[in-house]
C-alpha cells in the first residue's frame, strides 16, 4: 500500500467536487441552519490539541439545547459528563472546532466549523461558544449507507458485553460487572441533567 503524502496525490484519486458541493458552504447561519440546530438533540464536537491529538465528543439534550446566539455564534452548554475535559482543554490549546448536528430520522447532517472559546457568564456553569466560519448541509450518503435510522438494519449486539463488563475487563476491576452496570445506571439517573462538574 502506497502512502499518500500530498494534496496533489490525494486529488489524483478523486474527481473534482461538483459545483453544488462547493456552493452550499456559507459563512453565516441562515433560517434553515437555525431550524436544523433548533431541532437537533445531538451534536458531535471535534477538537484538536496543541500536541496533534484529536477528540470527538458527543453532546446531547432536548432539541434546541445548542443555542443560536446570532448569525455567526452558537453556544453549547456543558452538562455532566466524565470530567475528562478533553474537548474543552483542546479549545484552550487550539480554538479550531467542528460541529456535526444530527436529527433522528433525517439523513442529512449539518456541519458547522469555526473557532471556540469557553465562557462562564452565560446560562450554564461553562459554555462552549463557537464563532461560525463555515456552515453547510452534509449529504445523506453516509447515514443512508449505515441505515442509521432503520431498526431492521441494526446489527445484533449479542456479542457486545455490557458497559460494566467492558470497564471491568479494560480497567482490571475486581467487581462483578452487574455491580458496575448498576452503579452506572444510578449515576446516569442522578446526574443526567446536572451541569458539568
Amino acid at each position: 500500500m502506497d502512502e499518500v503524502t500530498t494534496v496533489e496525490q490525494l486529488r489524483t484519486l478523486y474527481r473534482s467536487p461538483a459545483s453544488p458541493a462547493l456552493r452550499k458552504q456559507h459563512a453565516a447561519l441562515d433560517r434553515h441552519d437555525r431550524t436544523f440546530i433548533g431541532l437537533s438533540p445531538f451534536v458531535l464536537i471535534g477538537t484538536g490539541g496543541a500536541d496533534g491529538t484529536c477528540d470527538v465528543s458527543p453532546k446531547g439534550g432536548e432539541p434546541g439545547f445548542v443555542r443560536v446566539v446570532d448569525d455567526t455564534t452558537v453556544a453549547i452548554p456543558d452538562l455532566a459528563g466524565n470530567n475528562r475535559l478533553d474537548s474543552m482543554s483542546n479549545v484552550l490549546d487550539d480554538p479550531g472546532i467542528g460541529l456535526l448536528f444530527l436529527i433522528p430520522g433525517i439523513d442529512e447532517t449539518l456541519r458547522v466549523n469555526g473557532r471556540a472559546s469557553l465562557r462562564t457568564d452565560l446560562d450554564s456553569k461553562l459554555t462552549i461558544v463557537v464563532d461560525v466560519a463555515e456552515v453547510y448541509l452534509h449529504c445523506a450518503k453516509a447515514l443512508r449507507r449505515a441505515r442509521l435510522w432503520e431498526p431492521t438494519a441494526w446489527p445484533s449486539t449479542d456479542a457486545l458485553p455490557s458497559a460494566g463488563q467492558i470497564y471491568k475487563d479494560q480497567m482490571g476491576l475486581d467487581v462483578p460487572a452487574a455491580t458496575i452496570d448498576d452503579a452506572l445506571e444510578d449515576n446516569y439517573r442522578s446526574t443526567l441533567w446536572s451541569e458539568g462538574g
